[in-house]
């Protein structure tokens, strides 16, 4: 047997573990997706797999290093360097206490478009399923939740009516940050961040509130009004009418992004420095 073959069908085995490890939180299956994308036909290489494997398990024994019970994690799925940003797509990830070493495993809860339509769902995953997409770069950045809010987090975002409290299933990837007519992934995230912290985030606009009395500000785009129009039309996960004419007609663009919610949680004190994970 292939060293190559050996290789492919231990990954292969490793991730089949990894999937079943994952509890879904809704009623689908699953989809091959990279978040806010169209899906895709192409199946991961083998090396794609390692890849992705291995920067699951740096993730994992980073996460140990940092003490953390809960935080933010980012991968880097797209290259959005044209938009001066780094990652693409952010999950709230906690340790889940269920090994008989006390030690735990890490889950991660994000929120996933289904194959480029307006549709997303939540989804409760392992880190090795987080990471086994069709990445652009194999990098991911972690900000831990000072312990205070990090205990609170790791017990809540187990409740699958907690993170699911705040969802919104119409979904846009530019959804406006301070609109409640859709949601994309990173705005959820950030969302359920304040419903679990603040007793009185109880629905969006309340949570919304908040996190503008903490600061967060989120990333402003500057699209021009063809490029809006092609990305309406040929995409059914990108709309513009939530956002402020104000704004929408002069082509700034506000949305949430994942650099955004990493600068925000470090510069507000709720979360401590980034962790740079290759």
């Amino acid at each position: 047997m292939s060293a190559l073959l050996r290789l492919t069908r231990r990954l292969a085995r490793s991730l089949r573990a990894a999937l079943l490890a994952g509890v879904l939180l809704g009623a689908v299956a699953a989809p091959p997706i990279l978040a806010g994308q169209p899906c895709t036909e192409r199946r991961l290489t083998a090396e794609e797999l390692a890849r992705g494997l291995e920067l699951a398990a740096r993730s994992a024994a980073a996460l140990d290093r940092s003490g953390a019970r809960a935080a933010v994690i980012a991968r880097a799925g797209q290259d959005l360097r044209e938009w001066g940003q780094r990652y693409s797509h952010i999950g709230l990830v906690y340790r889940a206490d269920e090994t008989a070493d006390g030690r735990g495993v890490w889950r991660v809860v994000h929120k996933l478009n289904h194959c480029g339509s307006d549709r997303a769902s939540l989804f409760r995953h392992g880190l090795a399923e987080f990471f086994s997409e069709e990445l652009f770069d194999y990098e991911a950045a972690i900000v831990p939740f000072a312990p205070a809010s990090g205990a609170v987090l790791a017990n809540r975002l187990r409740d699958n009516f907690v993170v699911a409290a705040l969802h919104e299933p119409r979904y846009s990837m530019l959804a406006y940050p301070w609109a409640t007519r859709y949601q994309q992934s990173n705005q959820w995230a950030l969302e359920t961040v304040a419903h679990v912290l603040e007793p009185g985030a109880t629905d969006r606009s309340r949570a919304q509130a908040w996190l503008r009395l903490r600061g967060y500000q989120p990333t402003t785009l500057r699209i021009d009004p063809l490029r809006r129009l092609g990305a309406r039309v040929g995409s059914a996960n990108i709309a513009f009418d939530d956002h402020p004419n104000a704004r929408r007609f002069t082509d700034r663009i506000d949305t949430v992004t994942a650099d955004s919610v990493l600068d925000w949680l470090t510069t507000s004190g709720l979360g401590s420095g980034r962790i740079a994970v290759r």
